[in-house]
């Protein structure tokens, strides 16, 4: 039995992206008999592989993974949606630590984008749920020259006032300028660095960031190597628009790899009470179009609705 090519096209593109496109799934294949299932599986080589010898079409084993993934997108990002965020910041730690799933910048986002009592909030809840803290979880599975930066990082309780002594974000610029062009040391490694970046004030920081450029002559970002540490952990402090929309976008990237693309829950849902409204203007002044619809074009079905429904509250 011939199946229309509509209803093939439909189904192909339920199946491809973010997410799953489940009134697609429901409306055509709830009503496909059993010979138009095989002709389906046999005009779909991207998903399913003829075995010759068993005379049968099986479906592409990655391919059977990555719908999995799909279709627990909308679920995973309700059951983040619905934590406490103390709960939801933990268990995000938690899972940047595990060896299959290292994405330690997710650490540096959650350190240095939440407010000092949220990073608290964070901490308190990683005792309750594993028995450990944060700062000792860190410091046990990241190495090397970044481990201080980290710990600092996660341990850190800022002053969240406006003052700002202009004089001392001028000396401290210099010296963050000093450390990164000693060709002899990574930054990193500087303790004075570690100190200022993880002790800090976010208004002191931005002070600091000005006048780097002052004595410089580049901005603080530029002078950073890329994939850095540092330099995930200076945009994350003084320009976190900046860091959620970039971070947004590769996400939605065509042939991203699974951990930027789990970015897109992560990101709308921890950033939707707070300050979505200003990643979404930088992410339209970036890219020249708005987040909402290149979530249009890129996901599918109740979890493009669920994010689209996060991003638009309080507009």
């Amino acid at each position: 039995m011939a199946v229309p090519q509509e209803e093939i096209d439909a189904l192909t593109k339920s199946f491809s992206g973010f997410g799953v496109d489940e009134k697609s799934i429901i409306t055509v294949l709830g009503k496909w008999q059993p010979e138009e299932r095989k002709s389906f599986r046999k005009e779909s080589p991207f998903f399913f592989s003829k075995d010759d010898h068993r005379l049968f079409e099986k479906w592409n084993a990655d391919h059977i993974a990555l719908l999995k993934r799909e279709f627990s997108r909308f679920k995973n990002a309700v059951v983040l949606w619905t934590m406490h965020p103390w709960e939801r910041d933990a268990r995000l730690v938690k899972e940047a630590l595990i060896k299959e799933n290292r994405s330690y910048d997710v650490i540096i986002e959650i350190a240095c984008t939440r407010s000092s009592e949220e990073l608290l909030g964070a901490r308190k809840a990683y005792h309750s749920l594993f028995d450990h803290s944060i700062e000792e979880d860190v410091a046990a599975h990241i190495h090397g020259s970044n481990r201080n930066l980290f710990v600092a990082l996660v341990s850190a309780y800022r002053y969240e006032g406006s003052k700002v002594n202009d004089e001392v974000a001028k000396s401290e610029a210099k010296m963050i300028c000093n450390a990164i062009k000693n060709a002899k040391k990574d930054p990193v490694e500087d303790e004075e660095v570690v100190r200022i970046l993880s002790t800090r004030s976010k208004p002191h920081l931005k002070a600091i960031y000005k006048h780097y450029k002052e004595l410089c002559g580049k901005t603080l970002n530029e002078d950073l190597e890329n994939g850095s540490s540092l330099k995930e952990a200076v945009q994350c402090l003084c320009s976190p628009q900046t860091y959620f929309s970039k971070v947004l976008n590769a996400a939605m990237k065509s042939g991203a790899d699974e951990k930027t693309k789990v970015a897109l829950s992560r990101v709308i849902v921890t950033r939707a009470d707070y300050d979505m409204k200003e990643i979404k203007e930088e992410y339209h002044k970036e890219n020249g179009f708005s987040l909402s619809q290149k979530i249009n074009e890129t996901t599918h079905g109740n979890y493009k609705d669920f994010l689209l429904n996060l991003i638009e509250r309080g507009d």
